[in-house]
């Protein structure tokens, strides 16, 4: 069996970084000792770090970029709910061919930018009109297919939908979304484990939606339930939910979750935006996750997450991308210190003693494993072989080389990505780069034209 060493300037060794280093890799793993043939990859100028994980995804909506940048006529104000309608004509169009060309246009720029791992928060499940297909699998089945084309570990979150909100009408544009009862969605979601047990790089989650789109019968059930495994759901991004949450409930959603017992070092809630003091410190006692999305965030404007008080409190922030307005994982960790410093009027916000650096790798990377049901990888041996390379000779980390790098590099510096000891991207680019761009912009203009429609 070969044993393949990775030679790079710098590497990332269980936080300490090592200069002349090498890194052993053999069966997907890495090793302490080279044995067999050995095969060397030489990486001048490189700084090898563990893989980026992108824990909150919708590949679809990739298909929306950069087509929602306007108001609409008779919209004074254009916020969340609007873009929702938007998305929702997205959400109701896509084939399942076309759904996976599109989400593989997306994993293919997620790889590009040095994801290693994605948590894919799926909800996708039906024909337009809600009618299940032969395979009720099908959409799932094609979203993971695309992942695993570009070459990336995938964690499948199969989302629960029950309703469009409390006391209010049934919305037809989310009849693609829907389980008819907790009952389904609990089986369907056990019967995707079971299909997939046969792939390494494939794992399968449970998300109930929110607590807008999941009555409470449905939490009980998946509280007492589901024991194994992580479990997402979005939490307090609108302060509209927060509304309907108290209206329904007479509690905001975290403190609702926390009574339900549903926070654990398990739970991910995902943006956690509008958050009490008293539900950080709930999160916090429960060791539970939160993923931050902020460039979606910033995009849609809903807001800012606290990550400075959440990691103050215990818990653990991670990060996605969400709507895939932007897919650089790089800039999502700046903006998360970015977007702490316009809040808090200072500068190094995230800094626990060791520089914003030393932050901002645990967010692209360890909290993003534990988030998904991963253990972290901090390329120690007989950990798994994912991680990616910065190229210190990019003209914009020129005269930086060390972890300082990540608090400016854009996404374009990431020159090598390699998932499980396999190299799927190689000096910036994937092999199948030009075939999935060529799908993408097919399934998205069959017409053949590349002009995003005008505003109406």
């Amino acid at each position: 069996m070969t044993t393949v060493r990775f030679r790079p300037e710098a590497l990332l060794v269980d936080g300490a970084l090592q200069r002349g280093a090498a890194l052993l890799v053999r069966d997907g793993a890495v090793v302490a000792e080279a044995d067999g043939e050995v095969h060397d990859v030489a990486m001048p100028g490189r700084l090898l770090l563990p893989g980026f994980v992108n824990a909150h995804s919708h590949a679809f909506q990739r298909a929306l970029r950069g087509r929602t940048e306007y108001r609409a006529p008779g919209h004074e104000r254009d916020d969340f709910w609007s873009w929702r309608e938007a998305m929702y004509q997205a959400a109701t169009t896509l084939s399942p061919e076309a759904l996976y060309d599109v989400s593989r246009q997306c994993f293919l720029e997620l790889a590009l930018s040095g994801v290693t791992t994605v948590g894919e928060f799926h909800y996708l499940h039906h024909q337009a009109d809600g009618t299940p297909y032969d395979d009720v699998q099908l959409l799932a089945k094609q979203v993971i297919a695309a992942a695993r084309d570009v070459g990336l570990r995938i964690v499948l979150l199969r989302v629960g939908y029950a309703r469009a909100g409390f006391q209010v009408a049934a919305n037809p544009r989310q009849r693609r979304f829907l389980d008819p009862d907790v009952d389904t969605f609990l089986s369907r979601t056990r019967e995707l484990q079971r299909a997939t047990a046969g792939d390494a790089l494939v794992t399968v989650g449970l998300a109930p939606h929110s607590v807008r789109a999941v009555p409470l019968p449905w939490l009980k059930r998946v509280a007492a339930e589901w024991r194994e495994g992580p479990l997402h759901m979005h939490v307090a991004e609108q302060p509209a939910e927060l509304a309907a949450c108290v209206a329904e409930h007479g509690l905001t959603p975290v403190v609702l979750l926390e009574r339900e017992g549903l926070l654990s070092p398990r739970f991910t809630g995902v943006h956690a935006i509008h958050l009490t003091d008293a539900e950080v410190a709930a999160l916090g006692r429960a060791q539970a996750n939160v993923c931050a999305c902020p460039s979606t965030e910033r995009n849609l404007g809903d807001g800012i997450v606290r990550a400075d008080e959440l990691l103050a409190a215990g818990a653990d922030v991670s990060l996605g991308t969400d709507s895939h307005a932007h897919t650089g994982m790089l800039e999502e960790a700046q903006m998360l210190e970015g977007h702490l410093r316009l809040l808090r009027l200072r500068r190094n916000v995230l800094d626990a003693g060791d520089g914003v650096a030393a932050r901002l790798v645990e967010a692209l990377s360890h909290a993003g494993s534990r988030s998904l049901g991963l253990p972290p990888s901090a390329l120690r041996p007989g950990e798994r072989a994912d991680f990616v390379t910065l190229d210190l000779t990019h003209p914009t980390l020129l005269g930086l080389d060390d972890l300082r790098a990540l608090t400016c590099a854009p996404s374009a510096a990431v020159r090598d990505v390699v998932v499980a000891g396999r190299r799927i991207v190689t000096d910036g680019q994937h092999p199948a780069q030009r075939d999935i761009a060529e799908r993408f912009e097919r399934a998205l203009n069959p017409a053949g034209s590349l002009r995003a429609s005008a505003p109406a």
